[in-house]
């Protein structure tokens, strides 16, 4: 009656060493560590580079735990006993490595490794990340630049309507942009019928009104509303793309970078140590342009040549003064790979790739000026925008090209560098900055683990007190389940949190409340006279379908957290999932294994170790 297939208790022994393999690395725990990675484009990191660290370290007389080279990442990693041994070799190999240069060529990072034996990786059996909250490290709160958002995308569809305009000959006397309207003169009716009927067929996110000022006829194009708030939208999007790529050259395995509200992103850094020069990367908030030249002013007189209306004079910069067309050929989010390298001469370039969309702006843009001069401007939040290049173009240009005239190689690696990892749609701010220390991280990490192994002794306490034999089975599968919700964390390379560790401490709590009513039950069945085997069965059996629907209710609470919740609230909701579903597996499956393992096979069983069993009178 209570006896268990053999393929069942494989299942369960199967499922239980799974478990213990991908939990074990959780306490193997991580060594402090350094992360050295190129600073520049023409740097390129090699396994070569490991022997430069092992002299560097062992001539400063810095001990270290083992240096290695990562190909995954293309950096050179080395293991340290303690933090302070880490600092000091931090200092060590940037002097070192960076002595025969002001500009660093190698960036030397931070870090934690783990200490999981590499068998164990091979099988992909890694420790779970640790949130901000227990691994300590820097939460920004940084605020997109809306307005200048906006800006980009009206200057884009007026430089649309001024090429749709021409392309069908339609004469018109002016086009300005007044606010977030761009106004478009006409003399007469007819032309502006037809203008408005090319500008209508420009997309469907304008709205079109028609007004007149004396003589002149307008047609008034406006963002519809929907239209306004996807640009918003995809502006926030293409920073997030942006700060990810950033984030990749501090060496942090597990950032968190996620939209909050309508223009702010959160960017945490967990384990980050180097704050300032996590500031430095993150806060580098500059977006990129490419501007034509104005010939019509000649090289060399900006400063005191009369600026034609729909330019601009732009004076900082490596290649300032420069007077550049107002209108935008090209940002940096359509730019796909940038190299330096040298042209046929041997003179300093970079070779940039675009998107098929930025070709094909930059081939309008080109055609007819060759011979011309193009301006890549570096925008900053804080400060005038920056003419960091003007070339010559020395031939039409589509999305393969290159751009010459910028001056050494160290400059055409820093461009490139610069291209490369991609342009924010915006300008930020930081708005918000805040720190957690290891120490603190530590503490939390300790107060944790001390709650949940507390509320683990105490119902084990009473179970065992209160059901006897049947209670130490109850907490056997507690174990099993916390030891299997842990290893799915692990292997789905979760991220716990405070939130998180609550959520595994409430699943305990929820997980011997299936026992509970299972021990119950079958109390029950005794008391109504049934024999001990009969009562196993029964218990079990009857408990399953009371058990089963409080958890599916349970669950659908923790589903309507993940879905409409965000940030701590849905890491906790992912635990609290994934703890209902182990539990169940626990609590019934590898509970009634063990209950049949040790009852079943009695064929003459008299009565049960589940504590006192009240008979009424």
């Amino acid at each position: 009656m209570n006896r268990y297939p053999l393929w069942k208790y494989i299942v369960i022994v199967v499922t239980l060493l799974l478990g213990a393999l991908y939990t074990a690395p959780n306490y193997f725990g991580q060594s402090p560590a350094l992360q050295i990675s190129s600073g520049k484009t023409s740097v390129r990191i090699g396994a070569e580079l490991v022997d430069k660290v092992e002299s560097a370290l062992k001539q400063a007389q810095v001990p270290t735990s083992g240096v290695a080279y990562d190909s995954a990442h293309a950096s050179v990693r080395a293991r340290f006993a303690d933090p302070d041994t880490q600092f000091r070799a931090k200092s060590v190999l940037e002097k070192s490595l960076n002595a025969d240069t002001s500009d660093p060529n190698y960036l030397v990072s931070l870090n934690l490794l783990s200490d999981t034996p590499q068998w164990m990786q091979s099988l992909h059996a890694l420790p779970m990340y640790l949130g901000l909250d227990l691994r300590g490290g820097v939460h920004f709160l940084m605020q997109v630049d809306t307005k200048a958002v906006l800006d980009k995308k009206l200057q884009g569809v007026q430089a649309s309507l001024r090429s749709a305009l021409r392309d069908k000959s339609v004469l018109y006397s002016g086009m300005v942009r007044v606010g977030d309207t761009i106004e478009v003169s006409f003399r007469d009716e007819a032309m502006r019928n037809k203008g408005r009927d090319v500008i209508a067929g420009q997309g469907t996110e304008l709205l079109l009104a028609d007004a007149a000022d004396g003589a002149q006829l307008k047609t008034i194009v406006t963002l519809k509303p929907e239209a306004l708030k996807q640009t918003i939208s995809d502006g926030v999007t293409q920073n997030i793309s942006t700060l990810s790529k950033r984030v990749n050259e501090l060496g942090v395995a597990e950032p968190i970078i996620q939209q909050q509200g309508a223009d702010r992103i959160v960017v945490q850094l967990p384990g980050e140590q180097d704050v300032a020069r996590a500031r430095a990367v993150i806060g580098r908030t500059a977006t990129l342009e490419v501007h034509m030249v104005d010939e019509t002013v000649t090289r060399g007189t900006e400063m005191g040549a009369a600026i034609p209306l729909g330019s601009q004079l732009y004076t900082v910069g490596r290649d300032a003064p420069a007077v550049l067309y107002k209108e935008v050929v090209l940002t940096g989010d359509y730019i796909t790979s940038a190299t330096a390298g040298q042209d046929e001469n041997n003179q300093p370039a970079v070779f940039i790739d675009l998107n098929s969309v930025g070709g094909r702006k930059m081939s309008a843009a080109t055609s007819d000026r060759v011979g011309k001069h193009m301006a890549i401007v570096l925008i900053e939040k804080t400060g005038k925008p920056e003419v960091i290049s003007v070339a010559t173009l020395t031939s039409e240009l589509n999305a393969h090209f290159r751009t010459t005239g910028v001056g050494t190689a160290q400059n055409a690696a820093d461009l490139a560098l610069m291209l490369r990892s991609g342009a924010l749609s915006a300008p930020m701010e930081i708005v918000e900055e805040r720190t957690i220390g290891p120490q603190l991280g530590a503490e939390n990490i300790a107060k944790g683990f001390s709650s949940t192994v507390y509320g683990f002794a105490a119902i084990a306490v009473f179970m065992i007190g209160y059901y006897m034999l049947f209670g130490f089975f109850s907490v056997l599968a507690l174990a099993c389940n916390l030891l299997l919700l842990l290893a799915l964390l692990s292997r789905m390379q979760a991220t716990l949190t405070l939130p998180g560790i609550a959520a595994i401490a409430l699943a305990l709590g929820m997980a011997i409340d299936a026992n509970v009513l299972i021990n119950e039950r079958i109390r029950e069945e005794l008391r109504g006279g049934a024999t001990p085997q009969q009562a196993i069965a029964i218990g079990f059996d009857r408990a399953w379908a009371t058990i089963l629907d409080s958890n599916i209710t349970t669950l659908i609470v923790g589903v309507a957290l993940w879905v409409f919740g965000s940030g701590a609230i849905r890491g906790f909701a992912v635990v609290h999932c994934l703890g209902i579903l182990t539990s169940m597996f626990s609590a019934v499956f590898v509970s009634r294994g063990v209950v049949n393992l040790w009852y079943g096979r009695r064929k003459k069983l008299a009565s049960l170790s589940i504590g006192t069993v009240w008979r009424g009178k």
